[in-house]
Formats: structure tokens, C-alpha cells, sequence
């Protein structure tokens, strides 16, 4: 075996070591690259959140008012407390496309930033006292529900040069 071939476990074991030794060869003022402004920047823009759900065939009247009497009670009071600028309540329509296909509810929210989503998170401890019957009921609820998804949304400018992202 030639000697200028390196075993490619060593190669594993030496990778984190280069690698701590390339960050402390980067120059003090690198705080305040571009891309960090351009974090800095997004972590105030406002932030958009889809849930969707598909309660289980058959359930999704028992399934929505516990939505209602808790999520839609929470987005309230974010809303009310300046987190949430506005939030759009959406039911689906057909169910012809198949049951993969199907969702039930679609909620978007347009938060006032990404910290603003995180500062609301305790706000259910504080809207409902009663944590026993709060998690009980949402347990529920989630019993209930086949499907969900939480998915980040960027809007984006149409005439913008770039629209960001690979």
C-alpha cells in the first residue's frame, strides 16, 4: 500500500480536527458577514406557517371543535398580542382525487417574525389553566387525526432577480 493513500477511517478521525482547525484561521470581523445580516434581517421578517390536516374519515365535526376551542382560541391571542399579523382558515373542497389526496383543514399564518412563532408558543399554558384537560383534549384530537403537516412558506417577489434559496 503506497504511503501517500490515506486509510479512509483515518480520514474520519482527521476531518473534525481540520476542521476546528480552519474556523480559527477566520478573521475577527467575520461576525458580520453579509449571510449573517441576511439572517439578522429574516429573523424579524415576517413568517409564514401552513398546517394541514385530514381528521379520520367520519370524525371531522368532533375533530374541529376541539381545534376550534383550543388552536383557533391560541392564533386569537397571538394575534391579539401582536405575534400573529392575520391567520386564513381554509376547508377542503372535493374529495374526489383519493383518500391520499384529501385534507380536511388548512391554516395559514402569517406570523410578525420567526421569533414572534417561538414567543407564542407558550401562550396555550396561559390561555388554559387547566393543563390536565387541555393535553387530554388535545390528545384527542389528535387521536382523531390522520394526517398533518407543518410547513414553513416564502413568498416570493415575481419580479425579484433571484428568488433566494439553491
Amino acid at each position: 500500500m503506497s504511503s501517500t493513500i490515506m486509510n479512509p477511517r483515518r480520514r474520519w478521525l482527521l476531518a473534525p480536527g481540520l476542521l476546528a482547525l480552519s474556523a480559527g484561521n477566520r478573521p475577527a470581523h467575520s461576525q458580520s458577514t453579509p449571510q449573517s445580516q441576511a439572517n439578522a434581517t429574516q429573523a424579524n421578517a415576517p413568517y409564514i406557517v401552513e398546517w394541514v390536516y385530514t381528521a379520520k374519515w367520519g370524525y371531522f365535526d368532533e375533530w374541529y371543535a376541539l381545534f376550534k376551542k383550543y388552536q383557533i382560541a391560541i392564533l386569537d391571542k397571538e394575534k391579539e398580542e401582536g405575534l400573529v399579523k392575520k391567520y386564513i382558515v381554509q376547508r377542503g373542497g372535493s374529495h374526489s382525487l383519493g383518500e391520499e389526496s384529501r385534507w380536511d383543514l388548512r391554516v395559514l399564518i402569517y406570523y410578525k417574525s420567526r421569533e414572534a412563532q417561538a414567543t407564542g408558543r407558550g401562550i396555550g399554558q396561559k390561555l388554559f389553566p387547566d393543563q390536565a384537560t387541555f393535553r387530554k383534549e388535545e390528545q384527542e384530537r389528535w387521536r382523531l387525526t390522520s394526517r398533518h403537516w407543518d410547513l414553513p412558506i416564502t413568498e416570493v417577489d415575481p419580479h425579484a432577480e433571484r428568488t433566494g434559496g439553491n
